[in-house]
């Protein structure tokens, strides 16, 4: 959540300058507050260092959008947070983490949306420390006002503390996944029919190898999703409330039923184009046989009319003078009689 960079900030950001010995900084913080038993209790005034410290009973939730190594290196300072996480934090990660710094937990999940026919990926990154927790999210045009402004209107979910924060993202992200999946499907059905009234295109086939590259890169980032809920949910930490483990456990569940759909799409991928083989080798053997049929009937007249065309002298029939037309009629029976044929063996 928050604004990106270049836009206006919006109304309740805040902007957070370093200490004038430092170079100035300008970060976009989009909500950084402080709760108490389930209720917003007060604005966390990052850019001023006599701030009131964060009481033990209470916890703080700062959210940031394409955060600068500069910008790091305040919140690492401010928060003592573990440096291997902030060097962990400036990297890309192909895949999703998790990583424990001691009594500090390093989250790396990846959001996704569709574009072009193409998923296009972001990156949500959470460091959770005793009684704070901090996102940073990359290359994502999904707010999290909307899991803040839930959270925050159920004090007794938000009583949970960081940990149910951090459920909340991931279910938040995961709900992302599903409208991908359903346009998916809805593009395979599409083809699908396609395929079953109409021979498939270069283009359509060539989409086809497409989607199924799209869906294999997009269940590859689903696998490491689920390890990570997974060792959340067996993760022991103070700021970790036994009472989430089954909100881990449910995400979980979910990433595998969107598994078991893009698992279900490729399959389906992989039927219509073995239908669409199936009929261009059904096309194709159709025109084999229309082909085969119509040069046995040829075959008669020519050898007939062949034999007849060669220069000898002495030929039998040659002076009967019906001759011509008793050849002539047993090749039109003949070959009457081979398309009658070929037509009940539906050859023609």
């Amino acid at each position: 959540f928050g604004r990106l960079p270049g836009c206006h900030p919006a109304a309740g950001a805040l902007t957070l300058k370093s200490e004038p010995s430092d170079t100035t900084a300008r970060m976009p913080v989009a909500a950084a507050r402080v709760y108490s038993e389930g209720h917003r209790l007060r604005h966390l005034r990052l850019h001023e260092a006599e701030d009131r410290p964060v009481q033990p009973h209470q916890f703080a939730w700062i959210g940031m959008v394409n955060a600068t190594p500069e910008e790091l290196s305040i919140l690492q300072e401010r928060f003592s947070l573990h440096p291997l996480a902030i060097e962990d934090a400036l990297c890309d990660h192909p895949l999703p983490k998790v990583s424990a710094y001691g009594d500090q937990i390093f989250v790396v999940c990846r959001t996704a949306r569709l574009e072009n026919a193409e998923i296009v990926y972001g990156e949500t990154c959470a460091f959770l420390c005793k009684n704070h927790i901090i996102t940073l999210r990359r290359g994502s045009d999904r707010s999290h006002t909307e899991v803040r402004r839930h959270l925050e209107s159920s004090p007794a979910m938000l009583e949970h503390g960081i940990a149910y924060v951090l459920y909340s993202i991931l279910d938040f992200i995961l709900d992302g996944y599903q409208p991908i999946v359903d346009e998916i499907e809805e593009e395979v059905l599409a083809i699908e029919r396609r395929a079953l009234d109409a021979f498939l295109s270069r283009e359509d086939v060539t989409h086809l190898f497409n989607l199924r590259q799209t869906l294999m890169r997009f269940r590859r980032m689903l696998g490491p999703m689920e390890e990570v809920c997974a060792r959340l949910e067996h993760m022991h930490l103070p700021f970790m409330d036994p009472g989430v483990r089954p909100y881990f456990r449910d995400v979980g569940d979910h990433l595998r039923r969107v598994s078991s759909a893009i698992e279900g799409l490729r399959d389906v991928l992989s039927s219509v184009f073995e239908v669409s083989n199936l009929f261009e080798q059904q096309r194709q053997n159709d025109v084999s046989r229309r082909l085969t049929a119509g040069a046995a009937i040829l075959a008669v007249p020519t050898a007939v009319f062949g034999l007849y065309g060669m220069n000898f002298e002495v030929m039998p029939e040659l002076e009967w003078r019906y001759g011509y037309l008793v050849v002539l009629g047993a090749v039109t029976v003949i070959c009457t009689g081979l398309f009658f044929a070929f037509r009940r063996a539906k050859w023609l």
